[in-house]
């Protein structure tokens, strides 16, 4: 099968990851998977919710938008405290899932938060957020990690779409065309050691069945295999040493 952008129907879009992409905060990325760019920006505070305060632990959270200008119609600013239904849903699931890799006990109390700003949509958004921000991630862990003590990230962790195109095939990483028009779509998110971390599957216009889903969660692992090798690109030797570290 041929797909619309000329890829194999596992192959996943040509993405880049571009570490220290910001110059202020502690960890920052800009994740481009093919035609969807995000920036991410991890910022690192010496505080926690009230619901942690003395525990020792500290806290992962995430914010999601899509810019104005990042669909071809102008998408409404979102206000602080006026956030859509949709980015509470993706904001949510980026801090779900990066806590999922981290020793809240090595983080100390300290809150990590981590700002999706979606500058350009084509399908994707909050797999490439979840991606791009686990770079952010691990970045910032390190500007507050000494040597000896735990390093708070765990694994990683990255996400990709798979789907039922219109035509019935399993595809991997649907772009907005692709997506728009999927019998069934599907978002995957895993961990470094290749388990599941979150599932996310809806039949479009009929249901799946579990032969389906089992195809496409293989499909997903393929992509999240290729996706982890980027971010380990990205991130550099030491910093894909720190991942997991005990001392």
């Amino acid at each position: 099968m041929i797909r619309i952008d000329k890829r194999q129907y596992n192959q996943i879009r040509q993405t880049k990851i571009i570490k220290s992409y910001q110059k202020y905060p502690a960890g920052s990325a800009l994740i481009e998977l093919g035609q969807t760019k995000v920036v991410c920006a991890a910022t690192v505070e010496d505080r926690v919710p009230f619901f942690l305060k003395g525990s020792g632990e500290g806290w992962v959270t995430a914010e999601y938008s899509l810019l104005p200008s990042s669909t071809p119609e102008r998408v409404q600013r979102e206000i602080h405290g006026r956030v859509q239904g949709r980015s509470q849903e993706i904001q949510r699931l980026i801090g779900r899932a990066l806590r999922t890799v981290v020793d809240l006990k090595a983080l100390g109390e300290r809150t990590i938060t981590i700002d999706c700003d979606v500058i350009q949509a084509d399908g994707g958004t909050r797999t490439a957020s979840i991606t791009g921000a686990f770079v952010a991630l691990v970045e910032a862990c390190e500007t507050f990690y000494k040597k000896g003590d735990v390093f708070p990230v765990t694994d990683f962790v990255a996400a990709i779409s798979v789907g039922i195109s219109s035509s019935g095939e399993k595809i991997l990483d649907l772009c907005y065309e692709e997506d728009s028009t999927a019998i069934a779509d599907c978002n995957v998110v895993m961990s470094g050691f290749g388990e599941f971390i979150e599932i996310q599957t809806t039949g479009e216009q009929r249901p799946f069945s579990r032969s389906e889903l089992d195809e496409m969660l293989s499909l997903a692992e393929i992509g999240i295999d290729e996706l982890i090798s980027i971010q380990k690109d990205a991130l550099g030797g030491q910093l894909v040493w720190r991942v997991g570290r005990i001392g």
